[in-house]
């Protein structure tokens, strides 16, 4: 695991550390070919620069975040704002983990990308990979 992200895993609570791990491990098992670093104070995984998947400590829990989760047509995801094409789901227990899930995001992720690394370069446009 990158140190950084280790260093912020640690900095939770035990309950959170566990979920943290948990979702580093498991991030960094099924995205070989990405890049993993501390992005805005929380832990992004890249593929080709594109930001992918990462997590933050929110007030509801640990989210768990895919920059193009909503056209993963999970329905456990929930979309933001709709601003952009971002999901999430949040977590307060390691039970609420369910890796299945979790694997089957973490390869739509590899394969329905929107170019969050060029928008501002397209003045807030997104478009899909």
């Amino acid at each position: 695991m990158n140190n950084e992200i280790r260093k912020f895993n640690v900095s939770q609570s035990a309950d959170d550390i566990v979920i943290c791990d948990l979702l580093a491990e498991t991030i960094d098992n099924q995205l070989t070919e990405s890049e993993n670093k501390i992005w805005h104070a929380h832990p992004v995984w890249f593929i080709d620069g594109n930001p992918i998947v990462g997590y933050s400590k929110e007030k509801k829990g640990i989210r768990l975040m895919f920059w193009s989760g909503v056209d993963f047509n999970e329905d456990e995801l929930r979309p933001s704002t709709g601003k952009f094409k971002d999901a999430s789901i949040f977590y307060t227990s390691i039970e609420q983990v369910n890796t299945d899930d979790l694997n089957r995001w973490l390869e739509k992720s590899k394969a329905i990308q929107w170019d969050y690394k060029n928008i501002v370069k397209r003045k807030g446009k997104l478009i899909r990979l």
